[in-house]
C-alpha cells in the first residue's frame, strides 16, 4: 500500500539546519584546504613544465653540436622593389 508522509515544521527545520551545517562545514574545511591544494597544484605544474623544457633542451642539444652555425629560415623569395608606385613630389613647408 502507499503510505503518504506529512511535512512537520520540525523536519524542515532539521533539514534547513542540516544544509546550513553542512554548507558552514565545507567553508571551513576549504578555508585550512584550500593553501595545501594550490600548493600541491602549483607544484605538479612547474615539474610538468621543467619536464618539457629539460625535454625540448635535449632535443635541441642532440641536433646540433657545439659551434655549429644553424640556419633557421631561409627566405623564399628576394623582395623587389615595386617601380610602379607613384611620382615622387617634393614639397616645402610654408609658414
Amino acid at each position: 500500500m502507499l503510505m503518504l508522509q506529512t511535512a512537520s515544521l520540525t523536519g524542515f527545520l532539521r533539514t534547513v539546519l542540516i544544509i546550513v551545517l553542512v554548507y558552514y562545514a565545507f567553508k571551513l574545511l576549504m578555508r585550512f584546504l584550500a593553501p595545501y591544494m594550490v600548493r600541491y597544484m602549483s607544484k605538479k605544474m612547474l615539474e610538468r613544465f621543467e619536464g618539457q623544457f629539460q625535454q625540448q633542451q635535449n632535443r635541441q642539444q642532440q641536433q646540433y653540436k657545439e659551434g655549429e652555425t644553424v640556419i633557421d629560415k631561409i627566405p623564399n623569395h628576394k623582395k623587389s622593389s615595386d617601380k610602379t608606385v607613384g611620382e615622387y613630389v617634393d614639397y616645402e613647408e610654408i609658414d
